[in-house]
């Protein structure tokens, strides 16, 4: 019987310290073309850049959410990634209508690419206490099927105890908070985020 190896999964994007010169303007240029606006791509493509990626794309309004979307597992080209999450962050976050071009300037704009998650060996919410890391990593719960929601690392800075963290993460997967119910998964991970505010984009 012949044995058939599996091919290896591609690497996943190593990035560099600035990627955030790339990252920010292709996600603008992904919005500003779904939007009707003038765009331009950039020109670097550096090899990271075509290396599968998983990426989040978060949209701030002053002080307030206006769109994020992503991907938990890199399954594309980074690059293809952003694109799509950038989009989307824009006009098919279901919590909010659609960017208006007329909102652009007002717009800041951040830009995550997270690590591969790893599971978590716990059975229970005083083993996830102790096992996270406040600031630094994403969680992602699973309760069955049907119930998924992650939470980037930044969300610490609004809940920074991992009681009310998971407490809201509960409610935004659509389970009851404070019960750890049967087939209960956490998985974490940490990101690489680049951030453009409007002043910034402006003098720049």
């Amino acid at each position: 019987m012949r044995n058939f190896d599996m091919p290896a999964p591609a690497p996943e994007a190593v990035l560099p310290p600035d990627a955030g010169k790339v990252l920010i303007p292709l996600a603008w240029a992904a919005i500003k073309e779904a939007l009707g606006e003038e765009s331009a791509y950039p020109r670097d493509r550096p090899e990271w850049l075509l290396a599968p990626g998983a990426s989040f794309v978060t949209l701030m309004e002053g002080r307030a959410l206006r769109g994020c979307i992503g991907s938990l597992e890199a399954r594309q080209p980074l690059i293809d990634d952003v694109r799509t999450n950038a989009v989307a962050a824009a006009v098919r976050d279901p919590r909010f209508p659609p960017l208006d071009a007329m909102e652009l300037e007002h717009v800041a704009i951040e830009v995550s690419v997270l690590s591969p998650p790893s599971p978590l060996d716990i059975d229970g919410f005083a083993g996830a206490y102790d096992a996270l890391r406040p600031g630094v990593d994403g969680v992602i719960l699973e309760v069955d099927t049907r119930h998924k929601a992650t939470f980037l690392p930044q969300v610490w800075g609004e809940l920074p105890h991992p009681a009310d963290f998971l407490r809201h993460l509960w409610l935004k997967a659509g389970v009851e908070p404070g019960v750890w119910h049967a087939g209960t998964r956490l998985h974490t991970y940490t990101v690489k985020a680049w951030q453009e505010r409007p002043a910034e984009r402006a003098s720049g």
